[in-house]
């Protein structure tokens, strides 16, 4: 029998002391327990919500340890707390028993067992008093309770003010639904919804897109046939509406520069009904052979792949219908499912601003006159969305921005962008901007 913290702990340690991202590791650990006849539920519940959450869990276990000796704890120690901590605070379903006493095995079976009396007092005294007092200054307690580097509070709090910005963290804090798209080349939504209660699996219908069904049920729509047989894909709604605002039409030629994971790219194909022909581009190989599994799955016909480097792929010609610039960014929007992403230290943000504006000259090179580019991001950084919009209009007079209220609900855009919001429309945060090359 495997024992679901032990590994929780071991890939959150790596995760933490490393500075990585976990889903690979929850992969593999996950294909382990699955294979075992064994429910993997609890590893994520554990690796995502400690990994958010270890400001916070800091916090909370200096409350009730030597406030002079705990920061010199080695991480090690620090996260058995965490993981205890977690299971008190935020797993309501769980025991405190269990959640004592199996950190406690934990701590005993790995480092001894002073480190587990340790461990159990700790824990023990949390139970006992539950009285956190969070620092009044606003930007500290909002870092500290909700778990989240005070750097990008600042700005959030410059562009939507304390209660937004909390209302903000709270919703990344919260596990995700997830968010189906319906392939239209296979079946219709009808039939799909009919076929999933069947298989008691309730989903709800977006309000932001025909095409897109919202579910709770993750394990259960993942291991479905039905997703292995390509009736439908997992998208998020704002990813999905990037692609309604480009507004694919059949026989379309159709560029999409930055195409993996693949999600917005096998929209297109589907919207374009397999006619046409799209080129996906993207420099990391191992991607673009999950977009390959991806294309295969759903029975995509109008697809050409290409392992490239965007910025070298040519012959550069004013030659596409359409351009999808869906580029590298800070991820502001996506918190909520990459657990890791607000901790990354090695973002370079004038890196990545260079880039994405390189990104913006590059890809009109390749558009016909009055062919339409859509410039995205999952990000809520302004200086990564409407700046560079701005800034591209500014130098290049022959593009004109198309306002999304024409393709997209208004309710979803803001000044003639699209603009999800998580607070506002329950989604990632995702930005784009449909601009036209003046004939």
């Amino acid at each position: 029998m495997i024992d679901v913290r032990l590994e929780a702990y071991k890939i959150i340690l790596k995760v933490i002391s490393k500075n990585i991202f976990s889903d690979k590791l929850l992969q593999q650990m996950t294909k382990k327990i699955n294979q075992a006849g064994e429910r993997s539920d609890l590893l994520y519940v554990l690796v995502k919500g400690v990994v958010k959450m270890h400001v916070n869990l800091e916090y909370i276990a200096s409350q009730y340890t030597d406030p002079k000796k705990f920061p010199n704890t080695n991480i090690k120690i620090k996260i058995l707390l965490y993981l205890g901590l977690y299971q008190l605070i935020y797993c309501d379903y769980i025991p405190q028993h269990a959640a004592v006493n199996e950190t406690v095995a934990i701590a005993k079976k790995m480092y001894g067992e002073k480190i587990a009396k340790f461990i159990n007092a700790i824990l023990r005294k949390y139970l006992r008093e539950d009285k956190i007092e969070y620092p009044d200054e606003v930007l500290d307690r909002i870092s500290l309770q909700h778990s989240f580097p005070k750097n990008i509070l600042e700005k959030w709090i410059e562009y939507w003010g304390v209660e937004n910005t909390e209302k903000l963290c709270i919703y990344y804090n919260q596990p995700p639904n997830l968010h189906i798209r319906i392939n239209t080349c296979a079946t219709n939504k009808k039939r799909l919804m009919e076929y999933l209660l069947r298989r008691e699996i309730i989903v709800i219908e977006s309000e932001a897109s025909d095409n897109i069904l919202i579910t709770d049920q993750a394990r259960d729509v993942l291991n479905e046939v039905s997703f292995s047989e390509g009736y439908f894909s997992i998208q998020d709604v704002s990813a999905a509406l990037v692609v309604e605002l480009l507004n694919p039409e059949q026989n379309e030629t159709i560029l999409d520069l930055f195409a993996a994971p693949g999600g917005k790219a096998t929209y297109i194909a589907e919207l374009m009904r397999n006619t046409g022909e799209l080129t996906a581009i993207d420099k990391f190989p191992n991607k673009v052979k999950k977009l390959k599994r991806a294309v295969e799955r759903l029975q995509i016909t109008n697809m050409k792949l290409h392992a490239n480097d965007a910025f070298k792929f040519g012959p550069i010609a004013p030659a596409y219908d359409k351009v999808l610039l869906d580029v590298p960014c800070s991820g502001w929007g996506v918190f909520q499912k990459k657990a890791e992403l607000r901790w990354q230290k090695n973002q370079e943000m004038k890196e990545l601003i260079k880039l994405q504006k390189k990104a913006l000259e590059h890809g009109a090179k390749f558009l016909r006159p009055g062919g339409v580019m859509v410039y995205s991001t999952c990000t809520l950084n302004k200086e990564e969305n409407e700046a560079q919009i701005k800034i591209f209009l500014s130098r290049n007079l022959d593009f004109t921005l198309e306002s999304a209220e024409q393709f997209i609900q208004k309710e979803y855009t803001e000044n003639g962008y699209l603009k999800t919001l998580p607070f506002k429309h329950n989604s990632d945060g995702a930005f784009a901007a449909r601009i036209r090359k003046n004939i």
